[in-house]
């Protein structure tokens, strides 16, 4: 497994407390719009930036009503992503609290694009 340092979960602040305490987990969904504006889960697991330029691009899309939080994630086969269909890529299980580290916090949206 390649244990790869540069993937990063892009969240809202208010998942925060749910993320740290239960790690990502696509069935919480509910505290905040996913990233994209979504109410629900746009596929059955855990989008994926591959390295900070494209977890820039999910902050820039940020369209939950507020700042956003920026995870990295480790311990993941990236052999194991799969694409939704737009050239992004999502773990289709969850990720333990123990795999994810906060990195940086309330990122206000940029919509700067």
């Amino acid at each position: 497994m390649s244990d790869a340092s540069n993937l990063f979960h892009v969240s809202s602040v208010l998942n925060r407390r749910s993320i740290a305490q239960h790690g990502l987990d696509w069935t919480r969904m509910g505290a905040a719009r996913g990233i994209a504006g979504s109410r629900r889960p746009e596929v059955e697991g855990i989008f994926i930036s591959r390295g900070e330029e494209e977890a820039g691009f999910f902050l820039q899309i940020n369209n939950t009503g507020g700042p956003a939080d920026l995870w990295s994630v480790d311990g993941i086969d990236e052999g194991s992503l799969l694409d939704n269909g737009n050239g992004f890529v999502y773990l289709p299980s969850r990720i333990p609290a123990a795999r994810v580290c906060l990195v940086r916090s309330d990122i206000p949206p940029q919509h700067d694009f």
